[in-house]
């Protein structure tokens, strides 16, 4: 291991940062940030007959949205056919390919990967980033089951894989997929085998979600992404983990200690991603009012965030409770999955819209971009622009 290595492992090492049901209670009492009602005129299926969710735009080097030479950017998106049921997607879920034009207008352009190159069973959400020239794009991702197993499992892990970018003239297309790896190994000591959990909603276990970051104070590339805390007395354990990239061998990555833990309060801090502005580092992630211990405080589904002058330690819950922005009252499931760019917008998926959901009745999933919000950051305060 490298001095550099080791001194972010050291940096990493402290105890991580608490979320806690004092954070959670304070926001009945708060102000609270609550994004616009959708309506069925703000969304549209991007077509190819699937539903898509959780999705992410390809990155350049230095961490901005990546920009094809006519001006549109490349995202990736989970989707799956649509079902009567929508959490049945999850089971069916592969990595698409889309491009997001200037004018606003989305383009499906199938699935990123080939059949069969994946390892698991679905495909379950990452991030992407392109090399230097442009060209060679590299896939962070969460292989879930293994390939051809008979019932799909829960068991999830950490991959990386490499594919060229051509996009001279007509569609943007990737090809010569290869380098597919396992590249974050899960320590026992930090974070639970999520085999272990269910495979009901909201009690899966979790390790997924890998957002990559470029620290623009030194270079240095880390992964973070969704945990659940080894050793813990509560079901509700959820972590948010990191590793980080050997500068000698940035191929390697070394897993560190969480950097958050929700234990005892709340069981998925989902798609974690940092977002560097004004000199601080803002971490943010994604929970469900039904991922929450029910014996209480249970916030809202909404976006969540802590600040820091450092990655390492000093975390602090954004606005004293942690909570960014939630949905509606009287549609607290509409969206979900929120994603801060780099310049503070921020996109999320139509979930359940158009009203409160009822457990037995039918299911009024979008499947489709929500429309795009603004946050304004300052310092400890975040708020919608």
């Amino acid at each position: 291991m490298t001095a550099t290595s080791r001194d972010a492992s050291a940096q990493l090492a402290e105890s991580p940062a608490r979320w806690t049901a004092r954070h959670v209670a304070t926001i009945a009492n708060t102000a609270c940030e609550r994004v616009p009602l959708i309506t069925g005129g703000d969304f549209a299926p991007i077509g190819g007959g699937i539903g898509i969710w959780d999705a992410w735009p390809v990155q350049a080097s230095d961490g901005s949205i990546a920009r094809l030479g006519d001006g549109s950017s490349l995202w990736m998106a989970l989707g799956a056919p649509w079902f009567d049921d929508p959490d049945e997607r999850h089971g069916h879920a592969r990595i698409h390919l889309l491009r997001h034009g200037e004018g606003g207008g989305w383009h499906h352009l199938g699935p990123a990967m080939p059949d069969g190159f994946s390892p698991g069973s679905r495909e379950w959400s990452g991030s992407a980033r392109l090399d230097r020239t442009g060209r060679r794009l590299t896939l962070y991702f969460t292989a879930t089951g293994r390939r051809g197993e008979a019932a799909p499992s829960f068991n999830q892990r950490i991959f990386a894989a490499e594919a060229e970018l051509a996009a001279d003239g007509g569609a943007p297309r990737l090809t010569g997929w290869h380098a597919l790896r396992e590249i974050v190994i899960r320590d026992p000591a930090h974070y639970m085998d999520p085999a272990e959990g269910s495979g009901s909603v909201g009690t899966i276990k979790a390790f997924r979600d890998p957002a990559w970051f470029r620290d623009p104070a030194d270079g240095r590339d880390y992964l973070l992404f969704a945990g659940s805390q080894a050793g813990s007395r509560s079901a509700f354990n959820g972590v948010i983990g990191a590793a980080v990239a050997d500068p000698a061998a940035p191929g390697n990555w070394r897993t560190l200690p969480p950097l958050l833990s929700a234990d005892g309060l709340n069981n998925e801090l989902e798609r974690p991603h940092i977002v560097h502005h004004g000199g601080r580092y803002y971490l943010f992630w994604s929970t469900q009012a039904h991922v929450f211990d029910p014996a209480g405080p249970i916030g809202p589904t909404g976006l969540y965030g802590m600040v820091s002058d450092r990655i390492g330690s000093g975390w602090e819950p954004l606005n004293g409770t942690g909570l960014v922005c939630a949905n509606p009252r009287e549609a607290p499931c509409q969206a979900y999955s929120w994603l801060v760019l780099p310049d503070l917008s921020v996109t999320s998926f139509v979930d359940h819209w158009g009203g409160t959901f009822e457990p037995g009745t039918p299911r009024r999933f979008g499947g489709g971009f929500a429309p795009f919000l603004h946050l304004r950051l300052d310092a400890g305060r975040a708020a919608l622009a």
